[in-house]
């Protein structure tokens, strides 16, 4: 069983919030999603590519008369390949809106996705938004950010702290609308009793270190006065970008 809270804000600087999160408890589902481009596009984007992510998702629930347009991963799982139909599939929308009108041009968003089956879980995810796990102590990061500064990581074997002002901190390699197709990593976890998922946006990793994250959910067992507190802390600290994250506990 899981128990969710989430929460969004649009910060202190920004007038409209281009974050989207959903929770649909019928499909085990979990999305949250970061919009990028001019006028309200990021908006239009991360909107599009949650709500195809679950169009998808739930028309190939039953496991009957499905078809693969991008495929079959054989080294994935039936949930698993459902899922990066489902995000393949969203990078295809927001793409194909993005050519056909010249207000959308551009835009694109990040995205993370969890498929909950009991205690496992198959995610997926584009851009810079995480997903992490949490049970008691530390934060373990499940998904790779798509940017310059994780490539840099990976090359010099540096921490992020060697590269909190580096002029490209803030480029992505990859988002969902920006090519016709894109690259989509499948993983599974195993939850453990107890444990929390948490999926989010930079507006919260990019204001929070791990540690105040991981600090903050031992302080407040209740998921939402935890939400609400990092909400709140992430907008004080910062601010500067929209906020939105989506808390799960797993319990048997």
């Amino acid at each position: 069983m899981l128990t969710v809270s989430s929460r969004s804000h649009p910060g202190s600087v920004r007038t409209i919030n281009e974050d989207v999160a959903l929770w649909d408890a019928g499909l085990g589902l979990l999305v949250v999603a970061d919009g990028m481009g001019g006028h309200n596009a990021g908006e239009v984007a991360s909107r599009l590519a949650v709500d195809t992510v679950r169009s998808v998702l739930e028309q190939s629930a039953d496991g009957d008369d499905i078809t693969w347009p991008f495929g079959v991963d054989p080294a994935l799982s039936f949930t698993g390949n459902r899922l990066r139909t489902a995000v393949k599939m969203a990078n295809a929308r927001v793409h194909g809106a993005a050519q056909e009108d010249e207000e959308y041009t551009g835009m694109g968003t990040t995205i993370v996705a969890a498929l909950v089956e009991g205690s496992q879980v198959t995610y997926a995810g584009v851009g810079d938004s995480r997903i992490y796990a949490w049970r008691g102590e530390g934060l373990l990061q499940l998904t790779a950010d798509d940017s310059w500064i994780f490539m840099l990581q990976k090359q010099s074997g540096l921490g992020p702290s060697a590269f909190e002002k580096h002029p490209m901190r803030h480029v992505l390699t990859s988002v969902i609308g920006a090519r016709a197709d894109v690259d989509v990593k499948v993983q599974e976890h195993v939850l453990l009793e107890g444990q929390t998922l948490l999926l989010c946006t930079d507006g919260l990793h990019g204001a929070l270190p791990d540690h105040m994250i991981a600090s903050a959910l031992k302080a407040e067992p209740d998921l939402e006065r935890a939400a609400n507190t990092l909400v709140e802390t992430a907008v004080t600290r910062d601010g500067s970008d929209n906020v939105t994250l989506l808390l799960a506990r797993h319990s048997v």
